[in-house]
């Protein structure tokens, strides 16, 4: 039901202009009340709009403007009304304003959000979007109120000084394995988590989920975002949803569909929770941040947040200001050359540590966010900002180094403090496996930390943050079952998802009953997780292909909220697919147990001490140590010796580092293979400890082969031994 407004009272107190967004506590006189603040620089007027349990909305005008930003204090409003504003300027869409205060706009600083936008109704709109003149619609002012159809902030509590169950991991980056997971994903199957959490914080802070991931042995997760956003109106016409999340509205809210207590800040709390019981269990927790852009979209976009606020004062415009400038490919581009914009972004960063509890951020299309005026810019404001920050330059910043704009592939190039996606990882090593044979120059430098992108700029190996798959593109047991995509279900004629996926079916396209073919594609994801876990750098893993998730084919499955993109859970009891998960997690302890394997400085490949041993010795498919001339050629065997005598730096009580050494043998021939092992000075005897070959590494005997004699290499297969 609808309801006419209610004027407000004329007595609203002048209240401050800071902090930002909506403030419980006591006012002049010790009165209980909330304080107001929203920048909105170059509007005419802001009214605060409260809404009660039946909708009925009550108005008030804020008239203290101070620094761009219009306060008030409203006594008597306390934690759980709902808010929103209306904001009055012009509407001259050609030089790029868009006020409309027909259209109720979420607080950009809201810490809670109640009700969720689906983009269906037309009022939600500021434009005419239904205006017979397509060309023309974007241009004309829409007069209907959009309140009743639009999500409301939430005036919360301050969040009282947090005792944390446990002290943060602070795990180092050299010692970290991150496991890239959905949040509603992950549970939504688990027959461990109780069906009434399934989906939601609470349901991944509940003990059977934990336990997965510390049996598992990673030690971070990154959670696709989690910040309140909005769902396409194009994908819930065609029964869809907007699954991954990467259409943020709310900076500083907890989505509040992942909440099972409640959407009138209760969401805060269990997500608080959710993060205590990760720490306890020693995993660190990272968001999935989407600062680029927002769900607003381009000029045909709806208008909920900042559009309405401040149009030219929050995006990036076009030469004609009309349009938008898109480096993100999703129809806006957030200005964080502004210092207001600037400030809206690293205000949320700083309260998702120091309040909720997280303890790092990937970002989104970071590039966009490194923009000056055009060009991506390593010194600029947004990455000055953040480096000189206390509490931000402490956390763990990756970087998706690109964006879609002009000069946006920046891998390598961000500064110290940053890691990043290293997508020339992923690109090699599956064109290694499948077959299409990268230079050894290229596969040896991925292999090692890429120091050919990070060494330079005084980076570490951890800089790289080495995956196979992610979230965008093919599951692990898809990348070895499909080589075409199979997006039908996302209703756009499967022209969605990349065309460059670089996999190999292993001859069927699909699943197949062929015994021969599911042998060799199970061993297809050992070689590949084997190598991603043995390789320098810090190793990124996609929930579920450690127990041969599949989506079908799928490889954008942003709109798939169903069994597509949920996890199913069954897999990982499923006899076919328990080896895979037992060696995942033999592969991570390994890595846990031997610092040679986690190095945290760049290998030399120069001879250390009278032995003439090198800290990494590289060798041919003949036994031969490689030559210049070897690297610059493709070949489909490779073996790399990692010494344990000669790691860098010191432990914390300042003593030398010493480990074992091993030698890891890549073979993605279709043929057999016997390799003649180093002997001495390397080794006098190989302990085989994984065998990809074998199904299941546990019935693999430990057997010692002598140095200088011969290794049988299967086809498409690896090994790790250890040197005695």
């Amino acid at each position: 039901m609808r309801h006419a407004p209610q004027p407000g009272p004329a007595d609203v107190w002048p209240g401050r202009p800071e902090p930002l967004g909506a403030r419980f506590g006591p006012g002049p006189d010790a009165v209980e009340g909330t304080n107001f603040a929203l920048w909105a620089g170059g509007a005419d007027a802001v009214e605060l709009c409260l809404f009660d349990d039946a909708g009925h909305e009550t108005r008030h005008r804020l008239a203290e403007f101070t620094h761009e930003i219009w306060h008030g204090f409203l006594p008597g409003v306390r934690p759980g009304q709902r808010y929103g504003y209306r904001v009055h300027g012009r509407w001259a869409p050609l030089a790029g304003d868009r006020w409309n205060p027909a259209k109720l706009l979420l607080d950009p600083y809201a810490r809670a959000v109640d009700g969720e936008f689906d983009g269906r109704p037309a009022e939600v709109y500021g434009h005419d979007r239904d205006h017979p003149a397509a060309d023309l619609a974007d241009t004309l002012r829409d007069a209907r109120d959009s309140a009743p159809f639009v999500p409301k902030g939430v005036v919360v509590a301050d969040l009282r000084p947090h005792a944390p169950a446990a002290p943060r991991p602070r795990t180092d980056w050299a010692d970290s394995v991150i496991y890239e997971l959905h949040v509603r994903g992950f549970t939504m199957r688990h027959p461990g988590v109780p069906p009434e959490l399934r989906g939601t914080y609470a349901g991944l802070g509940h003990p059977a989920a934990i336990e997965h991931l510390t049996r598992l042995g990673v030690t971070a997760v990154e959670l696709l975002p989690v910040h309140q956003f909005a769902h396409d109106g194009r994908l819930v016409r065609r029964g869809l949803r907007n699954y991954w999340g990467y259409d943020s509205i709310g900076y500083f809210a907890p989505h509040a569909g992942y909440s099972a207590s409640g959407t009138r800040g209760e969401q805060i709390g269990e997500f608080r929770a959710m993060v205590d019981a990760l720490h306890q269990a020693g995993i660190e927790v990272i968001l999935d941040v989407v600062y680029n852009h927002t769900a607003e979209g381009g000029e045909q976009g709806p208008t909920l947040s900042l559009r309405g606020i401040d149009n030219a004062g929050y995006y990036r415009l076009a030469a004609d200001p009309r349009h938008y400038t898109d480096y993100t490919g999703c129809g806006n581009t957030l200005h964080v050359v502004r210092p207001h914009v600037l400030r809206l972004i690293t205000d949320s960063l700083r309260y998702w540590v120091t309040e909720m509890g997280v303890d790092g951020f990937r970002f989104d299309l970071a590039a966009a966010l490194a923009r000056a005026m055009h060009d991506v810019d390593m010194l600029s404001p947004f990455l000055a900002v953040i480096a000189q920050d206390p509490v931000l330059r402490r956390v763990k910043l990756i970087a998706e180094p690109w964006d879609v704009g002009s000069g946006g592939y920046q891998v390598g190039a961000f500064p110290p403090l940053w890691t990043e996606w290293n997508d020339r990882y992923r690109d090699t090593v599956r064109d290694y496996w499948r077959g299409a044979l990268p230079e050894l120059g290229d596969l040896g430098y991925r292999l090692s930390g890429s120091s050919d992108l990070y060494a330079g700029s005084g980076r570490r190996p951890y800089a790289s943050v080495n995956f196979v798959t992610a979230h965008d593109g093919f599951t692990l047991r898809d990348l070895v079952t499909y080589e075409r995509k199979r997006n039908e279900a996302n209703g756009e004629d499967n022209r969605d998802g990349s065309d460059d996926n670089r996999s190999w079916n292993c001859g069927v396209e699909g699943p197949t009953d062929d015994p021969g073919v599911a042998a060799l594609r199970r061993r297809q994801q050992r070689n590949l997780l084997t190598t991603l876990l043995l390789s320098t750098g810090v190793p990124m893993l996609l929930a579920g292909d450690e127990f041969g998730r599949t989506q079908a084919g799928n490889n954008n499955a942003y709109c798939q909220d169903n069994e597509v993109g949920w996890l199913d859970w069954s897999s990982a009891e499923d006899p076919e697919w328990r080896p895979l998960l037992d060696l995942t997690r033999r592969l991570i302890r390994l890595r846990h147990d031997h610092p040679v394997l986690r190095r945290r400085a760049f290998f030399s490949g120069r001879r250390h001490g009278p032995a003439g041993l090198r800290d990494l010795g590289w060798f041919t498919a003949d036994g031969r140590e490689m030559t210049e001339a070897d690297w610059s050629a493709p070949s489909a065997t490779l073996g790399m010796f990692l010494s344990g005598r000669d790691i860098p730096g010191r432990d914390p009580a300042g003593r030398p580092i010493v480990d074992d050494s091993f030698l890891l043998l890549l073979h993605a021939g279709p043929e057999p293979l016997d390799f003649p092992l180093p002997g001495p000075p390397w080794a006098s005897a190989y302990r085989l400890l994984v065998d990809t070959a074998r199904e299941d590494q546990d019935l693999a005997p430990h057997t010692t082969h002598p140095g200088g004699g011969t290794l049988r290499l299967q086809d498409r297969s690896a090994q790790l031994l250890r040197a005695e």
